[in-house]
């Protein structure tokens, strides 16, 4: 389990250690950003696999900005997709994805069947959460990525670097996301951290009998 910061780590470690699933699971805080996110995810990755003990299931969990009215604050969301929004181009059309310029990827999707196991046991909602390296905070910045993102529900900064670190490794992916805040103008004073780190923990507290069937890290 990848999160950002340790009070990420911290909701996400405790729900798992209270409700004991059954496989090995490590929470690592790898630091803030896609960059920061996919170095410290594929370090764990190396070192476990180099130790002989690599994982087979990488998680990035966190809270994030949601698109209203389909993630509001408070609720979870489980990404089918995880797409770097910002990877790319201005052209006088507009955004070009990196993919248009003939390189890379900007999604990686996790496996549907987890997805849907995830968002029935939580009751969470499921669509795409896109990765930036700078949070939205403005409502036409928020009316423009889901322009080009009609499916998105959520923004963080770290799903895709994280997917991208799993993806080399060959690994699966997951990206789980508590809503703290509208997507759109920045106003600190309407953000619900503590309510998003607690489903945060909770989710994982629903999400363990699923967890239970997946080997996280063979030991």
């Amino acid at each position: 389990m990848a999160t950002a910061v340790p009070a990420e780590r911290d909701a996400v470690a405790g729900a798992l250690t209270e409700t004991a699933t059954g496989a090995s699971a490590d929470v690592l805080a790898v630091g803030v950003g896609p960059a920061a996110a996919a170095a410290g995810t594929a370090t764990a990755l190396a070192r476990a696999a180099a130790e002989g003990r690599p994982y087979t299931l990488v998680v990035s969990a966190g809270i994030g900005g949601g698109f209203q009215p389909d993630a509001p604050v408070g609720s979870l969301v489980v990404a089918d997709e995880i797409t770097v929004a910002d990877l790319g181009a201005e052209t006088p059309e507009g955004f070009a994805p990196v993919t248009e310029l003939g390189f890379g990827a900007v999604t990686h999707r996790p496996p549907a069947s987890l997805v849907r196991e995830l968002a029935d046991v939580s009751g969470a909602a499921t669509g795409t959460v896109l990765t930036v390296s700078t949070v939205t905070g403005s409502a036409e910045r928020a009316a423009a990525l889901r322009l080009r993102h009609p499916r998105a529900l959520a923004e963080a900064m770290e799903g895709f670097g994280v997917a991208e670190a799993a993806v080399l490794h060959g690994l699966p992916v997951l990206e789980i996301r508590a809503v703290s805040n509208p997507v759109g103008p920045r106003d600190r004073a309407a953000w619900r951290i503590g309510d998003a780190l607690s489903a945060l923990s909770d989710a994982f507290g629903k999400f363990a009998p699923v967890l239970r069937s997946c080997t996280t890290h063979d030991r």
